[in-house]
């Protein structure tokens, strides 16, 4: 059996963080907390209803005057202290992180780094962010100004929570929202560390409310509240779908970074030893729980024999194990239900394809949310794993012949999130990338991320973007004023002479 190694000070509660002080639920309800490895409860959390998102968002609205009515460079100052105060706990986050979510230590530590990066980022942003202006000759000056939306909802996903917590947190933050953030009820853990965090980076009481639950209690409510005009969520497709449903009585901005199918497509004229690491890391590393994983490999016919058995072979060899072990390159899968979904997957696949690696659990790991990275080949376009996110170590490859061909199979699911093409022909990888219906789209490189570029899907990958400054129009609001500059000519309607 394998034992988690538990990081020091762990919680044996985790409650919510309300008007800046911790608090337990409203009517003293609690969920189990449990470790991937292990499968066993190791703490409680607090389990928000209706009535705990109600007081969070009060506490949002009180402190919403106060926090929207600093200047750009006050807001940036305390974005600066919470980016120093998340690297002064690096590690014990990145354990916890770990921990709670089975993702490997050495990946939780790279999770680490970039939700201080963001911190920093969006501090940059909106000290930098100019208005626009406008001029209509002798005549009218017009210039916008940006507003914030009021309180923010935001729902994160269990997937590296933290990092994806701060992708949201920053820059709510620096446009001036105050907010509730509603965290994955399965990894919950690292959220438990922004009290902390926001109170040494000072951070004022009721501007960051942080509501534990289930989804469809505490995120429901959160959803469905009056005086929260903005939902951010990331998540599942059928969940982001019910959220734009559920949104539309009150008219509510949302954006929507939801699920993904995404296609790598290898010609035969790529540098195949660059490919194959791309492939094997763009879709095992982050345990496959990541929506931007190429997990459709799409290979032109002449290399296609080769490079499956080169991708079954790395599959083979990655190392799988407990989380905290620095050698692990994939962990244990987050939850007992998905991991079960997960390997139902892969006994479709099993008849729907060929099974090339993996498959099934490591011999050394009898226990645990454990899956060998697995890889089907010659999957036909209409086969379940070829469409449907699996969301795990898990990975489908299909040969292709011409150019057409690869344009139509890359484009034959219902998501759109991200893309990435292997070629040494320029012009060919940038009528790949036109062509390929997707948001993002990478060309001979894997998913290395611009802070300043926007973020987001086509299809049933999502609605809006994020990123930059794309992120700063969302959580506010564009006024255009219009101010004369001379005398004003206005028809003169029923006058009399």
């Amino acid at each position: 059996m394998s034992t988690p190694d538990k990081p020091e000070g762990l919680p044996s509660t985790i409650r919510h963080w309300i008007g800046g002080e911790l608090v337990d639920a409203a009517d003293g309800r609690t969920f189990d907390v449990a470790d991937p490895v292990s499968n066993t409860a190791y703490a409680q959390a607090s389990r928000g209803s209706a009535a705990d998102v109600d007081r969070a968002v009060t506490a949002a609205r009180a402190a919403f005057p106060e926090w929207s009515g600093l200047s750009n460079r006050a807001r940036a100052n305390v974005l600066n202290r919470i980016a120093d105060a998340v690297e002064a706990c690096h590690d014990r986050l990145a354990a916890f992180e770990s921990y709670d979510s089975g993702l490997p230590i050495t990946q939780a530590k790279g999770q680490a780094r970039r939700a201080a990066e963001n911190f920093r980022y969006f501090a940059d942003v909106i000290v930098a962010l100019g208005d626009e202006a406008f001029r209509q000759g002798e005549e009218q000056f017009s210039y916008v100004v940006r507003q914030p939306v009021g309180v923010a909802g935001l729902i994160t996903p269990w997937n590296t929570p933290f990092m994806l917590e701060s992708w949201k947190l920053a820059p709510a933050l620096a446009s001036g929202c105050t907010l509730i953030l509603k965290p994955a009820e399965w990894t919950p853990l690292s959220a438990s560390l922004w009290p902390e965090i926001f109170a040494e980076a000072g951070v004022p009481a009721g501007v960051v409310n942080i509501v534990h639950g289930i989804g469809e209690e505490a995120g429901q409510a959160l959803v469905d509240h009056p005086d929260v005009p903005l939902i951010s969520f990331t998540g599942s497709t059928d969940t982001g779908r019910h959220i734009i449903r559920s949104s539309a009585q009150h008219l509510k901005t949302t954006s929507m970074e939801l699920g993904g199918k995404s296609p790598a497509i290898v010609f035969a004229d790529a540098d195949l030893d660059a490919a194959v690491d791309s492939v094997v890391f763009g879709v095992f590393s982050l345990n496959g729980e990541r929506c931007t994983a190429g997990s459709r490999v799409l290979v032109e016919r002449p290399v296609y024999e080769e490079f499956t058995r080169r991708l079954a072979e790395r599959a083979a060899n990655v190392r799988v194990g407990l989380p905290s072990d620095p050698a692990t390159e994939v962990g244990a899968l987050v939850h007992p239900e998905h991991y079960e979904r997960v390997l139902n997957y892969v006994e479709i696949g099993k008849k729907e394809a060929r099974l090339v690696a993996g498959g099934t659990r490591p011999d050394h790991l009898s226990e645990g949310n454990y899956l060998q990275p697995t890889v089907f080949a010659d999957v036909e376009r209409d086969a379940r794993i070829f469409q449907e996110e699996i969301f795990g170590p898990v990975v489908a490859v299909a040969p292709f012949d011409t150019e057409e061909e690869a344009i139509e199979l890359a484009n034959a699911t219902q998501f759109g999130l991200a893309a990435y093409i292997w070629t040494s022909n320029l012009k060919r990888g940038h009528r790949i990338a036109h062509a390929v219906e997707s948001g993002m789209l990478w060309i001979n490189s894997h998913n290395v991320r611009d802070l300043r570029t926007p973020f987001g899907g086509v299809k049933a990958s999502g609605v809006g973007r994020e990123g930059g400054a794309h992120s700063i129009d969302f959580y506010t609001e564009s006024k255009i004023v219009h101010v004369a500059l001379g005398d004003v000519h206005t028809p003169r309607f029923g006058a009399t002479s």
